[in-house]
């Protein structure tokens, strides 16, 4: 059985009172890599719209869910400590739930404790920490472990 091509939505205006969430790129699914379909933001401020960071969301559920999450994200140096992720998180989360995705999974590694904190400010709860598997591309990047947050939408 053939399965259903996927179909991006138009994302609208992902804003809070100072932060946005520009669509940079929409990347299909590349199945013989298991790469799901993901949108590509850049994390702004509204009113210079300069580039803070930037935030990726996976649709779709396999292995790689586990270890790499249906959300990742990085802030630029100069604008970290000011929760940018864990908004650009929130304002994520309705485009996750169009898409289907609920629970949403974010992993980090277990000894960065300003993601840890990121995934509890957005309303995450911590569920394992899991081993990563010597086949998997984090493995071999040096990646030992993972903390898994989930995200009830």
């Amino acid at each position: 059985m053939k399965k259903d091509a996927f179909t991006f939505i138009e994302p609208g205006s992902l804003v809070d009172s100072e932060l946005e969430l520009i669509l940079i790129e929409k990347t299909p699914e590349v199945p013989d890599k298991s790469f799901l379909p993901s949108y590509s933001f850049e994390m702004r401020l509204v009113h210079k719209r300069e580039r803070m960071g930037q935030l990726s969301l996976r649709i779709g559920n396999n292995e790689n869910i586990t270890y790499g999450g249906h959300i990742g994200y990085s802030v630029d140096d100069p604008y970290q400590g000011n929760h940018y992720a864990a908004r650009s998180c929130i304002l994520v989360f309705p485009l996750a739930r169009q898409h289907g995705i609920n629970p949403v999974w974010i992993t980090c590694n277990p000894d960065n404790m300003a993601s840890r904190r990121t995934c509890e400010i957005a309303g995450g709860k911590l569920i394992e920490i899991v081993d990563i598997p010597e086949d998997n591309n984090q493995y071999e990047k040096g990646e030992r472990q993972k903390c898994r947050y989930r995200f009830d939408l």
